[in-house]
């Protein structure tokens, strides 16, 4: 019997169709996580696409169950955290991607982790994360990267995405751009405006401080 098995945590592999099936799986997840997590899918429609919720919980699991915090233990038993659970499961079941899916396991993994911040905040960074696209937090990622150096004596933000996020069209940068500038994620005084290399390289700079608040919540997605 593998080894996941043995501890009663489902693999993503295999399904997870009803909220009896979910009960028994997160029964051998962390005793203090497990509760709440029983709590909120109680609530839960048998429509739901439960399989998905499954994989985020599992994956919230691995990320927390090396935890030994206290406060932590003590958040996840009040009602601010079940209501945040019960909306991002809710938006975890409608939604198709796995790598969105991963970066709501971090959500949920960072919020525990940290749990400090203000409520109302926390479901702002919910709705700004049902709006994106895994491309918007690739974009997102790759303006938080380094800078690799000068190249040249001028250069646009254009030209680093583009060469920072390869497989993706310059007319879909734009684009997603956009958007991000719309969520008042990123600020900037336009993609093509020509700059000293250094600044193109230094995209991080043009993050708004929301932008980096929403990055800090889910920048364990890649870990």
């Amino acid at each position: 019997m593998p080894e996941e098995e043995e501890r009663g945590i489902l693999p993503p592999s295999k399904p997870l169709e009803t909220a009896y099936d979910m009960a028994s799986a997160v029964s051998s997840m962390v005793p203090w996580l497990g509760g709440p997590v029983s709590l909120v899918l109680s609530g839960i429609s048998l429509g739901l696409k439960m399989e998905r919720v499954g994989q985020v919980l599992t994956d919230v699991d691995a990320r927390v169950r090396e935890l030994e915090s206290e406060a932590a233990k003590e958040y996840v038993q009040t009602t601010d955290f079940q209501e945040l659970l019960e909306r991002t499961l809710r938006q975890v079941a409608q939604e198709r991607s796995e790598d969105k899916r991963k970066v709501y396991a971090a959500f949920l993994a960072g919020d525990i982790k940290s749990p400090c911040a203000p409520y109302d905040e926390k479901l702002r960074v919910l709705r700004i994360l049902e709006e994106l696209q895994a491309d918007h937090i690739k974009t997102l990622s790759a303006m938080m990267q380094e800078p690799e150096g000068m190249r040249g004596f001028s250069g646009s933000i254009a030209q680093t995405l583009s060469r920072r996020l390869p497989d993706i069209p310059s007319e879909r940068i734009a684009d997603l751009d956009a958007q991000l500038r719309d969520l008042q994620l990123v600020s900037h005084g336009g993609l093509n405006t020509m700059m000293t290399a250094n600044g193109a390289e230094q995209l991080f700079n043009y993050i708004t401080p929301l932008g980096k608040r929403f990055i800090a919540y889910i920048h364990e997605a890649g870990q």
